[in-house]
């Protein structure tokens, strides 16, 4: 199964043109694939105190976030798209990671406090849209999100791609970037 998490509330962005070309990629060579739709599922990034307690005690702090753990379990390969705003990604993605990146769930620790994976995601696509160039977001992904974030949970084998420039760039641009992803989704 695929899982793919798109965050973005416009349903004429760019990102919303990448996830429509993926899922008809995906359906057309039969794969199976989930959309987690955040801004659509109308999801709460903020973890309140009473989220807290919750979280603390491995209980889910509400349905929706128990429906994407569960998800995130049986999948074998995940995409995340969404755009970059002010350097990073939209809060509503760190929220993600906040709620359902939870201990008993996704990870566990040794008494030594390591983290200890309990997910078996063999692969893994991070798409975004930027302004920016890539080379000034690849810290942040290359070296934090990526191997401090993602790997210790047991997603595995990620890769970023960036299609910088996106408000500048003319449609040639943007389009080799989809024809990319779109050679690489089919694989």
């Amino acid at each position: 199964m695929i899982t793919i998490v798109y965050a973005n509330p416009n349903p004429q962005s760019f990102n919303h043109s990448i996830l429509n070309n993926i899922t008809t990629v995906l359906t057309e060579n039969g794969r199976d694939y989930n959309v987690i739709d955040l801004y659509a599922d109308g999801f709460n990034p903020v973890l309140s105190e009473s989220d807290m307690e919750k979280y603390m005690h491995g209980t889910p702090v509400d349905k929706l976030t128990d429906r994407y753990q569960k998800m995130m379990r049986t999948t074998g390969s995940l995409i995340f798209i969404f755009p970059i705003w002010w350097g990073m990604m939209p809060a509503i993605v760190k929220g993600f990671v906040d709620k359902v990146f939870m201990k008993g769930v996704m990870y566990d620790t040794t008494p030594e406090g390591a983290l200890l994976p309990m997910l078996n995601i063999s692969s893994c696509s991070i798409i975004t849209s930027s302004q920016e160039d890539s080379a000034v977001l690849d810290t942040f992904f290359n070296s934090v999100f990526i191997p401090q974030v993602l790997n210790p949970v047991g997603i595995n084998n990620v890769k970023w791609m960036n299609c910088d420039h996106v408000e500048s760039s003319d449609s040639t641009h943007r389009k080799a970037f989809v024809d990319n992803i779109l050679v690489q989704t089919a694989e």
